[in-house]
């Protein structure tokens, strides 16, 4: 389970117990998912240089004291989500090189009486808590100063020792996951000048006189506040926003995946002093069930003219107030996606004055469809430099459009825009039409350093003289097939050029003009999996300086010439074993055997219509018809003889002819000499009554021997026939005329019988 660099993964294995055999060579132990729930002394023991260890998702309950003594370098220990009911101080106390460290999702309620990580001074992160986790004690961080991150599971936190996390002089990034706003009271008063960014979760702020405990917050030196997936109302906003804006130091406000019980027309007036700090507010994906029914926010229009950066993404906006737009007076980055903004609102939104200082605006993913009333809403905007519209739907656009004068990066991609047209302004300096249907490009863009066409169904590359500047582009996935060195070297100042997941015909004088372009420009080409380009050495996305193909790899032709005379000489060699092993019979004989298979084995007595059905060749029909034939049908009782010119039934198959005779008579009378042997419908005949013969385990075959004639002479594959010859009695026709009767006399006994 090791690799070469020591690193050992043994997670989701089923095993019961740390694996023995570890070794001092291991830096990194995957223990995750498994079903371990003792950790013993020895187990550890030789693992002296190991850097990590994982141990979440088992079943852990107990560990020994000196489990983790030998792990002086061990960086990051992960015991998370496992059943330890206590914490030891003695498991950390040797683990002097800990950085992070893991303890959530365990059952134990507290952290015991002192500081189970007195002992770790350079730990940097630490996650504990868990959904029984009630009780923090005075000491129960001593020994750490300074943490990159605290994250506290501590839903059902209910007591909390006031100076507990005080010995903590620095904290870059709090989480902590809690209901009870007393005890999250308690912990912000101790943390009011360690915490840099404090993010709180799952608390529910719905009690105007619970959320005054929290006053004590306006006197926090953090920089950064998230609430996540909390509870606001109309009745506590307007508290937290006079606390938040008290805050000295505050730069920053986040409120993600949060739920607001209002419309917006708060029990009380928010009485605030305007933060001279706050620069950032983003509100991401929060729920208000009435939105259609939320006010214009007049209350804290004055509280946000020093903002300059406000995300509201995935949050149901479909109007942003004129007046409220107007008092964004510092606002430089504006981010709107994923609303509900159409063309109306967006008109009445970016009013005239609104927003006088925006330099990026990001409008994608809300609801336009009218490219020329969107950007004369915004004409206005004299600084603004960045806009993105993409995947709104535009479709066709005009020919003429009222642009910001100074605009030089614009996004138009997944916009439904079949073709360009001049409307697209001449100042830009960076174009993103990814992902429409553009089939041609041939703006004139002086100023254009960048160009993305991903996505199209662009089918030559677009013209250097219209772009004059161009630094970058990218071309992916289009219909691209070639282009000459001509078209490439147009771009005088091209630096890169993607080019990859087109339809490229690999050649060697493309591949040469590549590889010269190399030493100028970055050429991305890549050929994809389903063309004839792709090799170990063209691979997708790889810079075409560094392919190198062979000359049969540039020679489709003769690679095509060369498999057809490899498959044509496959099958004269599969046709030369058939014809050798007779493929062809065991293939017939596998139809007539199938065919026998769904054929009762015995037919009934009254279907029986011969006493022999007589297999011969037809160079011995001589002595058949007119000596055998005459003997046996003329004695005294005569034998019915079934011969194939004679009973066989017109116009049907004579294989079926053959089945159907061999099925009608008691006995099958083989008149075997050379030409027998050589005969391909004698052998039809040997084959099914062999079927016959060994199918029914009877004694069905009489053979006759015309001439002398040895067993091997039998075809081979007739081994059990063979094995008859071998075995078995068989009659010898004699030349002397006084042997002759008792031959006669012996092949009635054999046909009676």
């Amino acid at each position: 389970s090791c690799d070469a660099t020591q690193l050992c993964n043994c997670s989701s294995m089923g095993l019961d117990f740390i694996p023995s055999g570890l070794t001092s060579k291991i830096t990194t132990l995957n223990l995750a998912h498994n079903r371990i729930k003792h950790i013993r002394s020895q187990d550890l023991q030789r693992t002296v240089n190991l850097r990590v260890l994982l141990l979440q998702s088992n079943e852990i309950s107990s560990i020994d004291e000196d489990s983790f003594h030998s792990l002086g370098k061990l960086e990051l220990l992960d015991l998370s989500n496992n059943s330890l009911a206590h914490l030891s101080p003695a498991w950390f106390g040797h683990l002097f090189s800990l950085q992070h460290l893991h303890l959530h999702g365990n059952s134990y309620r507290d952290l015991g009486e002192s500081s189970p990580f007195s002992s770790l001074r350079n730990l940097s992160s630490l996650h504990l808590g868990n959904r029984w986790f009630s009780t923090i004690r005075q000491g129960n961080f001593e020994g750490i100063e300074l943490l990159d991150k605290l994250w506290i599971e501590g839903g059902n936190l209910s007591q909390y020792e006031p100076g507990s996390l005080k010995s903590i002089k620095k904290i870059n990034h709090m989480i902590i996951n809690i209901t009870s706003i007393e005890v999250f009271a308690a912990i912000v008063r101790d943390l009011l000048h360690s915490v840099i960014w404090l993010e709180v979760r799952k608390i529910a702020f719905n009690i105007p006189a619970e959320v005054q405990l929290l006053r004590v917050m306006s006197s926090s030196f953090a920089k950064k506040i998230t609430f996540k997936k909390a509870l606001l109302t109309d009745a506590t906003v307007p508290e937290i926003v006079s606390i938040l804006e008290d805050m000295p130091k505050l730069v920053e406000v986040e409120i993600i995946d949060c739920r607001l019980l209002g419309t917006g027309r708060w029990e009380i007036q928010i009485q605030a002093n305007q933060s001279q700090t706050l620069r950032v507010l983003t509100i991401e994906k929060l729920c208000i069930e009435e939105f259609y029914l939320f006010t214009d926010l007049q209350d804290v229009e004055s509280l946000l003219s020093l903002l300059t950066k406000v995300t509201v993404v995935n949050t149901k906006v479909f109007l942003v107030p004129c007046s409220l737009s107007k008092n964004l007076l510092s606002l430089e980055n504006l981010d709107l996606s994923a609303n509900l903004l159409g063309d109306q609102s967006l008109e009445h939104s970016a009013c005239r004055d609104a927003w006088p200082s925006l330099q990026t605006l990001n409008l994608s993913q809300n609801s336009l469809s009218d490219l020329e009333m969107t950007v004369k809403s915004l004409s206005h905007l004299r600084k603004l430099i960045l806009l993105d519209i993409s995947q709104n739907n535009f479709g066709e656009i005009p020919d003429v459009c009222e642009w910001p004068k100074n605009l030089k990066y614009l996004n138009l991609s997944s916009t439904q825009i079949p073709k360009l047209t001049t409307c697209i302004p001449p100042t830009l300096e960076v174009l993103d039409v990814s992902a429409n249907n553009l089939r041609e490009f041939g703006l004139q863009l002086p100023f254009l350093k960048e160009l993305y066409l991903t996505k199209n169904q662009l089918k030559t590359l677009p013209g250097a003289a219209p772009v004059p500047n161009l630094v970058a582009m990218s071309i992916r996935r289009n219909k691209l097939n070639s282009f000459s060195r001509e078209e490439f070297e147009s771009f005088k100042k091209m630096e890169l050029l993607d080019a990859s997941d087109n339809n490229f015909i690999c050649s060697c004088e493309f591949l040469s003009f590549i590889h010269h372009q190399a030493g100028i420009a970055q050429v991305l080409v890549g050929w994809p999996d389903k063309y004839v380009c792709d090799s170990p050495l063209a691979v997708r996305g790889e810079q075409v300086g560094a392919v190198h193909l062979s000359l049969m790899e540039c020679h489709r032709s003769l690679i095509v010439s060369l498999i057809c005379v490899l498959v044509f000489l496959v099958i004269l060699v599969l046709v030369a074993l058939g014809y050798k092993y007779h493929a062809v019979w065991y293939l017939r004989m596998t139809w007539a055997w199938l065919q026998a298979k769904r054929k009762p084995k015995r037919v009934p007595p009254k279907d029986i219509c011969y006493d022999a059905f007589v297999s011969y060749s037809e160079n011995d029909s001589e002595w058949v018809e007119d000596i055998m034939v005459r003997e046996l049908e003329q004695a005294c009782p005569p034998f019915r003889l079934c011969l194939h010119k004679r009973d066989f039934v017109p116009g049907k198959w004579i294989v079926d002819n053959i089945i159907d005779s061999i099925e009608k008579s008691h006995k099958t009378l083989f008149v075997l000499s050379e030409h027998f042997v050589q005969s391909e419908w004698c052998k039809y005949e040997l084959d099914f009554s062999h079927f016959r013969l060994f199918d029914e385990n009877n004694d069905a075959a009489i053979l006759v021997l015309l001439e002398p004639i040895q067993s091997k002479a039998i075809p081979k594959r007739f081994c059990k026939l063979r094995k008859i010859m071998n075995t078995k009695t068989y009659l010898e026709w004699p030349l002397e005329e006084e042997q002759q009767e008792r031959f006669w006399f012996n092949l009635k006994i054999a046909l009676k019988s």
